[in-house]
């Protein structure tokens, strides 16, 4: 028999079925956001941070722009000097003069030029016009290193970007990617010329994790091309193949890695497929324990999905990840580190 107590229940009986299904799906699309975030995703958190926009490997055997530090003439020395000598003084970490000294090689290969473009002088080819100081303290290298540092400084997050987009922000090139080559150079000069051990922060012989956000740019501009048609050797941007869209979405970082597949494979360190994380490079091969017969590369976004330009019948896409696919090579690439050790 029913009272007027449980008559004026009934109604929100009702109704609890509703809030249970309310509650499980802001918590399901809790845990989906979560997973699928990039610097988040999976439970796979990133390892101890180091800058993997330069190998170890390779760092003080040149950077990409074809010079070594051996190759460096004593002008350009004294002047690398300066700007880490400034940077000293100011108590500033190694990071802040790799990037400037990546800035200055690509500014002037570190030469205190009296020319430019348009009124851009000295090191970093600061113009006067803009507010960088007058011509003879743009031309002072004390002077112009210490304002870019400044400069730099305003930058949020600055330490955390890799080094070409850190370059970049406080530049504002027309070139915006110019900056990726001479990374390698700019650690190898910190390293000597600065006295600082290991200045990318990667162990030797270890796989380090991407910088934060180079995984997260990479992966943007690849959703971003969601739906383009494939192209077999196209590298965009109206098309792509499988190795032309990655090598693009890393471009986009800031990070410069080879046109084709199997040379993705060898452009970083390696690690078991399953401790992949977002930004990691998984492989396809006709025969998955040799690199050499590798015929196609995705981008692991997290959440046990892949972005990927797949064949001529598919556009850009998103997929899960085929863990058990028995093409998939067992080792993935995180690009821009160095090789395990052996």
């Amino acid at each position: 028999m029913s009272t007027p107590v449980t008559r004026a229940l009934r109604p929100l009986r009702l109704l609890l079925p509703f809030v249970a299904i309310g509650m499980a799906l802001v918590l399901f699309l809790t845990i989906g956001f979560l997973a699928f975030s990039p610097n988040i995703g999976g439970g796979r958190q990133p390892s101890q941070w180091c800058d993997t926009g330069i190998s170890t490997e390779t760092s003080g055997r040149g950077g990409g722009g074809g010079t070594t530090i051996e190759t460096l003439s004593e002008e350009q020395k004294r002047n690398a000097s300066a700007i880490i000598s400034v940077a000293k003084d100011m108590d500033l970490p190694p990071r802040a003069w790799m990037v400037a000294l990546a800035t200055a090689m690509q500014e002037s290969t570190l030469k205190n030029l009296d020319y430019g473009d348009r009124d851009s002088l000295g090191l970093f080819q600061q113009r006067p016009s803009m507010g960088w100081g007058t011509p003879e303290q743009v031309t002072d290298p004390a002077y112009s290193s210490r304002i870019f540092y400044e400069r730099l400084l305003e930058v949020p997050g600055w330490d955390s970007m890799p080094v070409t987009v850190a370059a970049q922000t406080v530049q504002r090139s027309a070139f915006p990617d110019a900056y990726a080559k001479w990374e390698t150079l700019a650690a190898s000069i910190v390293e000597q010329i600065g006295d600082v051990a290991n200045p990318t922060g990667c162990e030797p012989g270890t796989t380090g994790a991407l910088p934060p956000g180079a995984a997260g740019a990479a992966i943007g501009f690849a959703l971003g091309e969601l739906g383009k048609p494939y192209v077999w050797g196209a590298t965009g941007p109206n098309a792509y193949d499988c190795s032309g869209l990655l090598m693009r979405a890393y471009e986009a970082a800031g990070m410069t890695i080879p046109r084709v597949s199997r040379d993705q494979y060898h452009s970083g360190g390696h690690l078991p497929v399953r401790e992949v994380q977002p930004g990691d490079f998984l492989f396809y091969a006709h025969d998955p324990s040799d690199p050499s017969t590798i015929y196609h590369v995705t981008m692991y976004i997290g959440d046990d999905k892949m972005v990927e330009a797949p064949n001529k019948d598919h556009p850009v896409r998103v997929q899960p990840v085929p863990w058990d696919f028995g093409d998939l090579v067992p080792l993935a690439t995180r690009p821009g580190t160095t090789n395990a050790a052996a």
